[in-house]
């Protein structure tokens, strides 16, 4: 997914606030499921964040074109894991490791198969 920096997603110095670094990739998540004419709320679950870690590189400044590249690490019963890069060209400048949890009802319950193999699919054309 690629994205411009905006006045509103920066600081008072014109660099990108880092809370806008999440915002980047779960827009890019959602997008992953838009792109293939689908909702992010699927077969009666959705996604929620469990656990994140990540590193900031360099800086995104305001008018800068981004690019967030997505790539799944591990598929699991009811979660997966997945990491998320922002490049500015092929300068990486903040990458993302989450596990996200399936839930239904508030509630972590497995990933139905025909889920697993849309993750599988979108992944596959998007290495």
């Amino acid at each position: 997914m690629k994205t411009r920096v905006y006045y509103d997603d920066t600081d008072a110095g014109g660099v990108v606030y880092h809370a806008n670094y999440l915002k980047f990739c779960e827009r890019a998540r959602s997008d992953l499921f838009y792109e293939q004419g689908k909702s992010p709320a699927v077969n009666g679950g959705h996604f929620v964040v469990r656990h994140l870690e990540a590193d900031f590189f360099k800086p995104a400044l305001l008018g800068d074109l981004l690019e967030v590249k997505n790539k799944l690490i591990e598929l699991k019963n009811a979660s997966l894991i997945l990491q998320q890069e922002v490049f500015r060209g092929t300068e990486k400048l903040f990458s993302m490791t989450s596990t996200l949890a399936y839930v239904k009802e508030g509630k972590p319950c497995k990933i139905d198969e025909e889920t697993k193999a849309f993750f599988i699919l979108v992944f596959k054309e998007h290495v």
